[in-house]
């Protein structure tokens, strides 16, 4: 019985320490240590293409999607699509009072019967011309335009986006079309 209690309280312990560390879990927790309060949080945790949608520390605003592209980057330098490219391009405003990455490989897209879709971070090197969308540190009130990209199958249509200000977080939802 003792072995038991110490086990859930040494796990319970792993859970609260792991909550305190890295990002937050969704929108309704970034009161507080990002400078946002609750009831100033205006953006909900589902948007449409053009709503702003937050994230723990960052505020996602989707402006357009493309598909069917079937190759990123130049004649030279790029990447053929093994499906076809879904071309997403989002704005990001860092919310929060310091630094944030913004990760595209966190980034997840859905078809309409819930399949789950990964970023290519790879594709997305040739999508954007400044790496916008890898492993870009943004400052506290700055934001960022880029791609991000996502290879699906040819006949499948993206139904919505998960939004994520790190790997950890809850994210947000973003309705495309």
């Amino acid at each position: 019985m003792r072995k038991t209690t110490t086990l859930a309280l040494l796990a319970t312990a792993v859970v609260a320490l792991g909550c305190s560390s890295g990002g937050t879990d969704d929108a309704s927790s970034s009161g507080g240590s990002d400078g946002v309060a609750k009831g100033d949080d205006k953006a909900a945790k589902s948007a449409k293409v053009g709503q702003p949608a937050r994230d723990g520390k960052f505020e996602f605003t989707v402006k357009s999607s493309k598909c069917g592209v079937a190759k990123v980057g130049d004649s030279v330098l790029g990447e053929k699509a093994q499906g076809q490219f879904c071309l997403i391009t989002i704005n990001v405003k860092n919310i929060g009072k310091e630094a944030q990455m913004f990760d595209g490989s966190s980034q997840k897209a859905y078809a309409a019967d819930g399949t789950e879709y990964s970023s290519d971070t790879g594709a997305a090197i040739y999508a954007n011309k400044n790496a916008e969308t890898f492993l870009n540190d943004i400052n506290p009130g700055n934001q960022v335009t880029g791609v991000v990209v996502f290879d699906i199958p040819k006949k499948v249509k993206l139904t919505k986006l998960e939004l994520h200000d790190s790997p950890f977080s809850g994210g947000v939802t973003v309705a495309l079309g």
